[in-house]
């Protein structure tokens, strides 16, 4: 076994996931570590597209939407990868500043609230 790869449990530490999410993102062909026998070991690659599917769901990517931008990097290589990252960044760039705005407005609407009903109080 090489020093650079990671057991299942190394791996499930080292980004604070479940042994569940691990096995799952196996099943649904995000991550395809090393198999001998019944272990799995997970090289530096896999470290790599588990570090960048975290970064993605934090930015609100699906699941899918991961799958298929880490498909484009095996068929098509880095420069097609990194323009299908722009679109994609664009589009939920878009998303997050309307999902943004919504919330500043809420947040006013139950200060405002918030205000009234403590100006009413005795």
């Amino acid at each position: 076994m090489s020093d650079d790869r990671l057991t299942f449990k190394e791996m499930c530490a080292k980004f604070d996931v479940t042994p569940r999410t691990l096995r799952y993102y196996e099943y649904i062909e995000l991550l395809t570590p090393e198999k001998e026998g019944r272990s799995r070991f997970y090289t530096p690659r896999e470290v790599a597209r588990m570090t960048l599917i975290l970064r993605g769901r934090r930015f609100g990517f699906s699941l899918e939407e991961l799958r298929q931008w880490l498909l484009i990097y095996d068929e098509m290589g880095t420069d097609a990868q990194n323009r299908a990252w722009v679109e994609l960044a664009d589009r939920q760039l878009s998303t997050l500043r309307a999902q943004y705005e919504e919330l500043a407005d809420s947040i006013s609407d139950l200060q405002k609230l918030r205000d009234d009903v403590a100006d009413g109080l005795s």
